[in-house]
Order: structure tokens, then sequence, then C-alpha cells
């Protein structure tokens, strides 16, 4: 499947009917991250999810039991991924994007720098990376 370059995240989520209508809500950490607005309109895609997936599984949205709690990172301490730098943070550092949209800070990179990184630190909402290797750029 490809995946458009445009696209601004990527989450799961059940569908909801409430009074006539099917819902889908967007997390609160993707209006936090900046990639949508609220009040704003998106095109949405929507794919089934995966047998067995937590999104599957998980109680209906009405039970007083249903877990809200965040998810769990993307990444785990270690872990070495191939990225793209999509942007400069405040401080200089590089800024890249992974699953549902989690970022994942890299210090002396540029953006659109291709490299691939080792994850060191993994925080609920953010990850940092190291450099290991640089894709040359005429590759």
């Amino acid at each position: 499947m490809e995946i458009s370059d445009r696209l601004r995240c990527l989450y799961s989520a059940p569908v909801e009917e409430r009074d006539g209508e099917y819902v889908v809500e967007v997390p609160e950490q993707e209006i936090r991250l900046g990639d949508i607005e609220a009040g704003e309109a998106y095109r949405i895609a929507l794919l089934p999810a995966q047998p067995g997936s937590e999104t599957e599984t998980e109680e209906s949205p009405t039970s007083p039991t249903r877990d809200r709690s965040p998810p769990e990172p993307p990444v785990d301490e270690g872990e070495q991924r191939d990225v793209e730098i999509e942007d400069i943070g405040e401080q200089g550092d590089g800024i890249t994007r992974v699953e549902r949209g989690f970022v994942v800070i890299v210090p002396d990179t540029s953006q659109g720098e291709r490299v691939t990184v080792e994850i060191t630190d993994v925080r609920e909402n953010v990850a940092f990376a190291e450099v290991v290797s640089r894709e040359a750029y005429f590759e």
C-alpha cells in the first residue's frame, strides 16, 4: 500500500455510533503535536483492524472498564530506524516522526537528511536518538 507524504497522523480508534452519526475520536496528542488543528476539516482513510489487534478486541467504548491510557510509544531503547529528518526544532535538533506521529528528536542533523538512528531514550510522548549512519545525498 502506498502512503501519501501528505499523511498528517496515524492512529487506531474505534468507530462509535452517537445520536445517529458515526464518530472517530482524534487523540489529544495529535492536536498537541501540531500536525492537525481542532475545528479544521481533514480527509481520513479507514482500514480494518488486523485480526487479533488491540483495536479489534477492545471492549465497547461505553464500557466503564475500557482503558483510556495513552498507547505505548512505538519505539524501544536500542532500536535502530531509518528515518528522514522532517523539521528542525527551536534548539536546532532534527525532528522526525514515526508511527502515529510519534516524535523522535535527533541532534546534529539537517532537514531532509536521511539517517539511521539508534533510540537512546524513550518517554511517553517523545524519544531521543543518535545518528548511527548517514545516507549519501546522491543515493
